[in-house]
């Protein structure tokens, strides 16, 4: 007997897929470990790029407060202190605070003559009076771009521009 009411009858049920149905193809499957194949091998070159930009980046900030807190002791204490850059033995600071120039980074000093060690290192000496002897540290990366930190001989001041090259 046919029901009255077609909601209240019972439902068709769904056909089962097939198992061949079921999962990834072995298409897709190669299609994605391609592509992580690719972001795997793209990985070392983007860290190694990063890895240059942040020791350029950290160079230039603990050289400028290194110039900067040289000069505060200098007249603070009263006494004349020497900022060294050591091309040879890779390394910048005035005393007690030596830091190493990492292998990313290139520096080129222009100091006073009598400050000037040819092909080992360069100073720069801040006098008690806030003075010093000037001079100019230019801080390249690999592709030449750079920053150049002026001291300026009658100040002392430290002041940050920008390389064109």
């Amino acid at each position: 007997m046919p029901t009255a009411l077609p909601w209240l009858s019972p439902r068709p049920r769904a056909a089962k897929r097939p198992s061949a149905y079921r999962g990834f193809t072995l298409i897709e499957l190669m299609v994605v470990f391609a592509i992580m194949a690719l972001v795997v091998a793209m990985a070392p070159v983007a860290y190694d790029r990063l890895k240059d930009g942040v020791q350029y980046r950290d160079t230039v900030r603990t050289m400028i407060s290194q110039l900067r807190a040289a000069r505060y002791i200098a007249v603070s204490q009263g006494e004349p202190v020497r900022f060294t850059v050591d091309l040879q033995s890779r390394h910048y600071g005035y005393t007690g605070a030596q830091k190493e120039i990492p292998e990313a980074v290139e520096l080129r000093t222009t100091v006073a003559d009598r400050e000037f060690v040819p092909n080992s290192s360069a100073s720069i000496v801040f006098l008690a009076s806030g003075g010093s002897t000037g001079g100019s540290v230019e801080i390249l990366r690999k592709t030449g771009s750079g920053t150049r930190l002026r001291v300026d001989w009658l100040s002392g001041r430290v002041t940050q521009e920008p390389l064109f090259q």
